[in-house]
């Protein structure tokens, strides 16, 4: 492939942005691919190469890029503003669509981004318990605020290293760890710090290192235990909610958390993040309650009349259906290649969700850093040359869009079955 107008951009964007880019992920080495459009499962770079995209926008785009109805609603509210520094009857609309499909949402607060969300959240149920620390699993990713970014792999018990500079220690003093999948540790970690523990936040499915799957019945087991210690159990369902099903992870498990922040696939493509729980948290929120949240582009029209798009769209044309099946189809084909050529990877996922493992099948964070990354590394570059756009890490999750053919998952296998070897 040539790359060459790609090259160049980046050698002067490295002079103006860090790193010369706008997120860490981004910094493909040895230079990232430009964009210059977006269609359905395909995009093409500034050099004319067009792609399989595997990434879809690390998740939002479920439906495909430059899906025409979320084009259509967005044009649509443009005409009439975009944004207006007061409420809109979009925000009332979509709360209640939320509402009636996640049972664990009494009430909505509507922010820009997962990290709001999961900072809101966090705080939201601090507010409500009076207590101080939280649980989260190792490995987990809830955006990067400070709270958040803790170093994984630090034990059950050990308190939280910020994993960023930048981030005073005293600013993760109340975030503790535990291994995902591990009940017995969680339940230990629980014990010990009972007294001060407001909330446990939990992707159901870890999507940032993955994607690795709950076992069997942990998951009633996380709601269980902090039900019993008046624990908030919030699911970060940023990558699930309306991924595994229109009510997301925790429709698809059976098992109701205290609060759900969602974001990614309801915007379309567009920013947008909520905060959701029972009515006796969610009321405490400004300026219904002391818990204070605020933001200039909070229930932004246009994300609104998106997200309004969005659950129209998944209804309609019924793509839970269609891009789980196609799910399924993947992840067997590309089972079968493994196995076929002797390799000990593995593959994993659900729903959209998949990904090759390059080592043993992962349950938590430290299985997965065992996998071989320098050839997934190497592997990452030989797809890419193929027109397959994967993310670009062994420890990120491909998403299948309803966007994506046969014709595209047999060239996917085929790619797969080419580099592997």
């Amino acid at each position: 492939m040539n790359t060459e107008k790609s090259k160049k951009l980046f050698d002067e964007a490295k002079r103006v942005l860090p790193g010369g880019v706008s997120s860490p992920v981004r910094a493909i080495k040895p230079y990232p691919f430009y964009t210059k459009r977006a269609n359905g499962s395909r995009i093409t770079d500034i050099d004319g190469n067009e792609y399989i995209d595997y990434v879809m926008g690390y998740g939002p785009l479920l439906l495909g890029h430059n899906h025409p109805a979320i084009k259509d609603a967005v044009v649509r509210q443009l005409a009439d503003g975009w944004l207006y520094g007061t409420p809109s009857e979009l925000e009332v609309s979509l709360a209640r669509e939320i509402i009636k499909l996640y049972p664990s949402i009494d009430m909505v607060r509507f922010v820009s981004t997962g990290t709001e969300a999961t900072m809101g959240a966090l705080r939201a149920a601090r507010g409500f318990t009076g207590k101080n620390k939280f649980i989260k699993i190792e490995g987990g990713f809830h955006g990067a605020h400070d709270a958040a970014l803790v170093k994984a792999g630090s034990g059950a018990t050990t308190l939280g290293t910020p994993n960023s500079a930048g981030v005073p220690a005293d600013f993760t003093k109340n975030t503790l760890q535990v291994p995902y999948n591990d009940i017995e540790a969680m339940t230990e970690v629980i014990k010990t710090h009972r007294e001060d523990v407001a909330a446990v936040i939990i992707e159901p499915v870890l999507g940032n290192i993955g994607p690795i799957l709950p076992k069997k019945g942990y998951l009633k087991d996380v709601r269980a235990v902090t039900e019993e210690n008046d624990i908030v159990l919030i699911f970060d369902e940023v990558i699930t909610g309306f991924r595994l099903a229109m009510g997301g992870a925790q429709e698809y498990y059976g098992v109701t958390p205290d609060m759900t922040t969602l974001g990614k696939i309801l915007g379309g493509g567009f920013h947008i993040g909520v905060i959701g729980g029972k009515r006796e948290i969610m009321g405490n929120i400004s300026p219904a309650g002391p818990v204070y949240q605020a933001g200039t582009f909070n229930g932004s029209p246009v994300s609104m009349a998106a997200g309004l798009a969005v659950i129209n769209t998944l209804r309609k044309e019924k793509v839970h259906e269609k891009v789980n099946k196609a799910g399924e189809s993947i992840r067997r084909a590309l089972s079968d290649v493994v196995s076929d050529i002797g390799l000990d990877y593995n593959v994993s996922g659900v729903s959209s969700m998949f990904k090759v493992f390059f080592g043993d099948m992962p349950y938590n964070y430290q299985d997965a850093l065992k996998c071989d990354k320098e050839k997934f590394n190497v592997f990452f570059r030989k797809m890419l040359s193929d027109g397959i756009f994967l993310p670009p890490s062994q420890y990120e999750t491909n998403f299948l869009s309803l966007a994506h053919s046969q014709d595209d998952i047999d060239k996917t296998v085929q790619a797969y079955q080419r580099n592997l070897k």
